[in-house]
């Protein structure tokens, strides 16, 4: 198979599989059948095309140009690689976790709900193998599109109401400061393409440069850096493996990674440390990282907790970028994967804690983890990983973040990093040691609760295995990154 038809197929796969899923609607186990699939099938196709980019292959792909020197164009590069090798990977676990969430407790629209999911992977996959700020963009909304419906599954009224924050934030940020950055860098430069090195060099006065790369940190809300947060603990009302896609798979990866985008290729590293571009904003990222941990502290619903967790690790991404050396690329760029698969272990095993036990809130979860110790000792896994004790993924990308500070003399945000690592223990932790270890409220038993269905169980294996896994075997996320971060 040539590369272009390998590119465009993994592009049109999705939509393929959702049209199939609303064709079936009438037949539950074919339309799922459909999804899993489909799933399957475009993580193949990103492990082939993973394999023949890392042997030297390139991958290029012009749909049309709507404007001289404006295409919807897709090219392969290390971090858009990086970055689908997550979104195809977890979808397939996502869709089997998905599967006995939704049979298991009933839920409506079932049909709606894997097609937007599928449609909300193509414009994953569109993201992440842009050619230019415009196709991105393109995507980007797309994006926000496909995942509105999942927000708003229940029809309930607050569920509408956490639909309308979602999507008046991400939608009124990008169209009023990302596509004005867009527009900025193209009368400045001529060009939207993404390159090594960045394009804006000998174009902008440095002095204003830090405005643009502010138009573009804001713009992008699906990064949630304060105050452009709300929409994500909003969107908390949607299904758990709706939280399990925000948050790991799609929605707040395609965010950081479009930030990191515009660092590395249109800004450039280089440019940026010679300049201090990011200067003071930096510290908005570091601000985000410390407040949102300290929120998270005080939220007793389970899903708020994490919801505010992501927002603080969204950040570690974030600062990464910002740093522009080549060590915190590497961490910021590692660190959408390592956050990706602990926290959707995260979600899942909520998920499956509200299946099996309809307990929502942290301070009812005292000795259930006797009741569900294959749930718990995943949520203790993504735990560690999250906090980035070894053997857990989580800590590599840590690492190379504290590198990069310690790169660019940065101490103080070292020591953001690790108070916000002190920040994680003290809401992450004691999640799974009161489960396990304290007992059950007074009259409260457990005889009748047990482990979620096999699928949800199976998924937070696999996770949760990955977690150490890439602690022993962070090759090929760790290549990519060092591509990305050293094409400068």
């Amino acid at each position: 198979m040539s590369a272009e038809i390998l590119l465009l197929t993994t592009l049109l796969l999705p939509l393929v599989g959702a049209a199939g899923i609303i064709i079936a609607r009438h037949t539950p186990d074919i339309r799922e059948g459909i999804t899993l699939l489909t799933s399957t099938l475009i993580a193949i196709l990103v492990l082939m095309i993973a394999a023949r980019f890392m042997d030297g292959e390139q991958f290029t792909l012009t749909v049309m140009e709507p404007l001289p020197g404006i295409a919807i164009a897709f090219e392969i590069e290390a971090l858009g690689m990086l970055f689908a090798l997550v979104a195809g990977l977890l979808w397939v676990v996502t869709s089997i976790y998905a599967i006995g969430y939704m049979r298991s407790h009933n839920e409506q629209n079932q049909t709606r709900f894997f097609a937007a999911f599928a449609v909300s992977i193509a414009a994953t996959m569109g993201i992440a193998f842009s050619a230019n700020l415009f196709t991105l963009f393109l995507f980007y909304e797309m994006l926000t599109l496909a995942t509105w419906p999942l927000v708003t599954h229940a029809g309930t009224a607050e569920a509408k109401r956490g639909g309308r924050t979602y999507l008046g934030i991400l939608l009124g940020t990008s169209i009023g400061l990302f596509l004005l950055a867009i527009l900025v860098t193209w009368s400045l430069t001529g060009r939207v393409d993404f390159q090594h090195g960045g394009i804006l060099s000998g174009h902008i006065d440095p002095a204003w440069a830090g405005l643009l790369y502010a138009l573009f940190l804001f713009g992008i809300g699906k990064a949630a850096v304060m105050p452009f947060h709300r929409w994500l603990p909003a969107a908390m009302v949607a299904p758990t493996p709706v939280s399990a896609l925000l948050h790991a798979v799609a929605v707040v990866k395609a965010g950081v990674f479009t930030l990191l985008k515009v660092t590395i290729y249109i800004f450039g590293g280089e440019f940026i440390l010679s300049n201090d571009v990011t200067g003071g904003l930096i510290w908005v990222a570091a601000a985000t990282i410390l407040i949102a941990s300290m929120v998270a502290m005080t939220q007793d619903n389970l899903k708020a907790r994490l919801a505010y967790s992501t927002v603080s690790q969204l950040s570690y991404i974030v600062l990464g970028a910002m740093l522009a050396s080549k060590a915190g690329l590497i961490g910021a760029s590692m660190h959408i994967a390592m956050h990706a698969f602990a926290k959707i272990t995260l979600f899942f095993a909520a998920g499956a804690i509200f299946v099996a036990s309809h307990k929502k809130r942290v301070s009812e979860l005292d000795g259930l983890g006797r009741a569900m110790p294959v749930t718990f000792a995943a949520f203790f896994i993504g735990t560690l990983s999250i906090i980035g004790m070894p053997p857990f993924g989580g800590m590599w990308s840590k690492w190379y973040l504290g590198l990069g500070a310690v790169e660019t003399a940065q101490l103080l945000l070292l020591a953001v990093l690790m108070i916000s690592s002190l920040l994680n223990i003290m809401y992450l932790l004691p999640i799974p040691i009161r489960a396990f270890f304290s007992k059950p409220e007074s009259g409260e038993h457990y005889s009748n609760i047990a482990e979620a269905p096999t699928p949800m169980l199976l998924a937070m294996v696999i996770t949760s295995t990955a977690c150490v896994i890439l602690f022993f075997y962070p090759d090929p996320f760790y290549r990519l990154a060092g591509l990305a971060a050293g094409g400068y």
